[in-house]
């Protein structure tokens, strides 16, 4: 039998590894409170899944940030602003990236399966191509290792949530058409990425950056509680077009099988 499903392009942080996407967030919280702007872990969390430029871009236009910033400064931020404040993120998450590579439980495992059924594992993510340096071969000594690896800037800086890195994907991994590729991803630009392109979406509960959680601290919440946040993605996800909704990264092998049945 044929695959129907012949690619898998997943997304990095939230997703496969760093279980509740933690390396950006406190970057993004301490370069503005540098500049004498304090943020919410939820506006730095808003945005998750895009290029980290772009991504502090879209935080100086929320309308509480950019009342604090022209209140602070007199005048809306400028490129110059957002390039100062990039240029700090960049520092400081590199100083620490390589402590956040750990694969989320089951991430392996189901690299591994997607591999040994010939399916094509690709990869598409909100860090550079300098960052994934770091993470890269991190990720390999502790068992995952995508076939491909694609980021925003290897497709002229269009990163999520336009289409490219995707196709980008599809290109090197010699994937023929839209309708066997599967996006998998933690955030709603994740969900938007899949949807421009054309392929089947799946949204991801556990460990996800929209639920915001640590692994210890999810582990100590009540079934209740996780089932209540994990409602509260799962609106998030459908909202923006996701055609599938897993609870974990352990569910994929299951759902692929039913897609291709």
């Amino acid at each position: 039998m044929l695959n129907k499903i012949e690619g898998v392009i997943f997304d990095w942080a939230g997703t496969m590894i760093d279980f509740g996407c933690f390396a950006p967030v406190h970057v993004f919280i301490d370069i503005f409170k540098d500049a004498g702007i304090d943020v919410t872990i939820q506006e730095a969390r808003e945005l998750m899944g895009m290029l980290k430029r772009d991504h502090i871009q879209a935080m100086l236009e929320m309308p509480r940030i950019q009342s604090l910033w022209e209140e602070k400064y007199g005048k809306k931020a400028t490129e110059t602003d957002i390039d100062q404040l990039y240029e700090k993120f960049e520092d400081q998450l590199m100083e620490t990236l390589e402590n956040f590579t750990t694969p989320i439980q089951g991430a392996v495992d189901t690299a591994n399966w997607l591999k040994a059924k010939g399916i094509k594992v690709g990869s598409t993510t909100g860090y550079t191509k300098e960052m994934m340096e770091v993470v890269k071969p991190n990720t390999a000594l502790q068992g995952y290792q995508p076939d491909n690896v694609v980021t925003a800037d290897m497709v002229g800086g269009f990163g999520r949530p336009y289409p490219y890195m995707i196709f980008k994907n599809m290109e090197d991994l010699e994937l023929q058409s839209v309708k066997h590729v599967l996006k998998v991803g933690d955030t709603v630009s994740d969900i938007q990425e899949g949807v421009n392109a054309g392929v089947i979406t799946v949204g991801v509960i556990k460990g996800s950056s929209i639920a915001g959680y640590n692994e210890e601290d999810w582990r100590k919440l009540s079934e209740d509680k996780r089932v209540e946040i994990g409602m509260k993605v799962k609106e998030k996800f459908e909202a923006n077009g996701a055609d599938y909704i897993i609870y974990s990264i352990e569910e994929l092998p299951g759902l692929i099988e039913e897609i291709n049945n």
